[in-house]
């Protein structure tokens, strides 16, 4: 049987299914894996004609300090490469634009005059601290933007200390959100205290992944998927009608399956306590802070949520981490379009109204 093209392309050093990305969300292994298994199958037979069925072209560059694996599907290979290729260039535009690690980036110039005066900034800037304004006030500040000083002096990856509680009480200060000062008249950012730090590294990745979709729509993509570390946006379906699969990591089973999930313009992201964490006398100390204690969250092993859009699910899941089991699934019971699948602190898996009957567990992942 004649089937779609597969155009797999890596742009690092590293190759296209990797054992472990450098990221806090390596799930991604697991997940990519399902889908390329899926892509493989499309190849047909070396050599047979394929010119008249869509072209499914798979590329990889590192871009914001992560793995971008971009899919795209178009009615030829020089569209497919070409709405790749767009992809990349408006996450590494957007990352111009809110990257901490760049001095000239504007969330930088927001940070460097913290407590002084207010930075202007692009339309684009100010539509993601809006939307991070958003997703903080639904989880009741559990999903906040600021809390990057205390997140360094956890340095669960380097130093692995545990702050005293004098230093943690000191930055409290640092992370009130009332502090952070969006003047839309004048799209201008102000943080009212020295020290404050806006950093949107839970939020970016997935309005990267938004912005790129849309960009390689422009450019003629019929489907694809735009994979940054775990925040993954899709759209449209594959070339034989199906829809796009995907894995959900599990926990505490290093590169196990904890479940599947197919996505059709959606998007997916995981937030979870497995990747940047250390442990001192029994007790586990990661990086998602409780931004009302400074201490890491406690109530879960991992949320994953699935959204219509990549800045919903990337805020939500470490809001609702945050925020536990109970309270974060009576708020995704309560927004259209949003479920999710929750790993609890004693391991027990809860799924949302929305996703029963599309989240197919792995029974050999189940209770282990």
């Amino acid at each position: 049987m004649n089937r779609p093209e597969l155009v797999t392309r890596s742009e690092t050093s590293a190759s296209t299914t990797l054992e472990r990305p450098p990221s806090a969300q390596t799930w991604l292994v697991v997940t990519m894996v399902v889908l390329s298994g899926y892509l493989l199958s499309l190849t047909g037979c070396a050599g047979t004609q394929r010119s008249s069925f869509p072209v499914v072209v798979k590329r990889t560059q590192m871009q914001m300090g992560t793995l971008v694996t971009i899919t795209s599907v178009a009615p030829d290979r020089q569209t497919a490469q070409a709405a790749a290729s767009a992809g990349f260039q408006e996450i590494h535009r957007l990352e111009g634009l809110l990257s901490t690690w760049i001095e000239s980036s504007e969330l930088s110039r927001i940070n460097a005059a913290a407590g002084k005066e207010a930075v202007t900034v692009s339309p684009e800037t100010m539509q993601i601290l809006r939307a991070s304004g958003k997703i903080a006030r639904l989880t009741d500040g559990g999903f906040n933007i600021l809390v990057g000083p205390a997140v360094d002096a956890w340095s669960v990856l380097d130093r692995q200390e545990v702050p005293s509680d004098a230093t943690l009480a000191e930055l409290r200060a640092l992370t009130d959100l009332t502090a952070l000062h969006l003047d839309e008249d004048r799209m201008a950012v102000r943080l009212a205290k020295v020290g404050m730090r806006v950093d949107v590294g839970g939020i970016g990745k997935g309005y990267a992944a938004d912005m790129a979709v849309g960009a390689m729509k422009k450019v003629g993509a019929s489907a694809g998927v735009v994979a940054l570390s775990g925040d993954i946006r899709t759209f449209g379906l594959l070339p034989d009608g199906r829809t796009f699969p995907f894995g959900i990591r599990h926990p505490r089973r290093e590169e196990a399956l904890l479940a599947y999930i197919d996505l059709q313009n959606e998007a997916i992201s995981t937030a979870g306590d497995y990747e940047r964490y250390f442990e001192r006398d029994g007790a586990r100390y990661h990086h998602i802070l409780d931004p009302a204690t400074l201490q890491p969250a406690r109530d879960c092993q991992s949320v994953t949520v699935v959204a219509p859009d990549g800045v919903t699910a990337d805020g939500l899941d470490t809001g609702i981490f945050v925020m536990g089991r109970a309270r974060g699934m009576a708020l995704i019971e309560q927004m259209p379009g949003v479920g999710a699948v929750i790993v609890d602190r004693d391991g027990k898996v809860w799924v949302s109204s929305s996703l029963r009957g599309r989240v197919r567990m792995n029974e050999e992942s189940v209770g282990r």
